[in-house]
């Protein structure tokens, strides 16, 4: 017969069965104690199980949200039309989630080229779920999702789509100014 020990003097448990997993003190991971249950018998059997409470609930989840600086201007479908396509810039767009994992990784890389092509080029993040419209009109199906537009038009084989590194990002960048500037 196995016996269980704890650090508590008041917990000792015997089983006739083998242990399946050994446990570490769940006191570092776990703010409640742990509480043993038993639970109706099964062919006879009786055995004993291990309640531990769950260590999020819904209210201690963390939320994350996709924050623009001071170069990246976040827009709604209203300011569109007078922001990207009545621009006398080229205007970079950002299709953005605050529930996007690669969205928040770009989003300091984007922060960096609104800083340093501040002259040359705007830079404006959409949020994806606040406006469909846009969404359905620019066919964006993967997020982050990236969009030159120049004179009113979106910029031919300017579409990127996914994560990006700030190296990467900025060839990108630097490529579609030169294309602009020789078209």
């Amino acid at each position: 017969m196995d016996t269980l020990l704890s650090s508590s003097s008041s917990m000792v448990v015997r089983s006739p069965l083998p242990p399946v997993r050994t446990i570490a003190s769940p006191s570092k991971v776990y703010s409640a104690a742990a509480r043993f249950s038993s639970t109706p018998s099964v062919n006879g059997f009786r055995r004993n199980h291990l309640q531990l409470p769950r260590p999020f609930t819904s209210s201690s989840v963390p939320k994350f949200s996709v924050r623009c600086g001071a170069g990246v201007r976040e827009i709604k479908e209203s300011e569109f039309q007078s922001t990207v396509l009545e621009s006398n810039r080229p205007v970079l767009v950002e299709f953005v989630a605050t529930w996007c994992g690669p969205c928040r990784l770009i989003s300091p890389a984007m922060e960096s080229i609104a800083q340093e092509y501040g002259d040359k080029l705007e830079v404006v993040k959409i949020d994806h779920d606040a406006n469909p419209q846009l969404i359905d009109e620019y066919k964006v199906y993967g997020l982050p999702t990236l969009i030159l537009f120049k004179d009113g038009q979106e910029v031919a084989e300017s579409r990127r789509e996914g994560a990006i590194t700030k190296a990467k990002l900025k060839e990108y960048v630097d490529s579609l100014l030169e294309t602009i500037s020789v078209a």
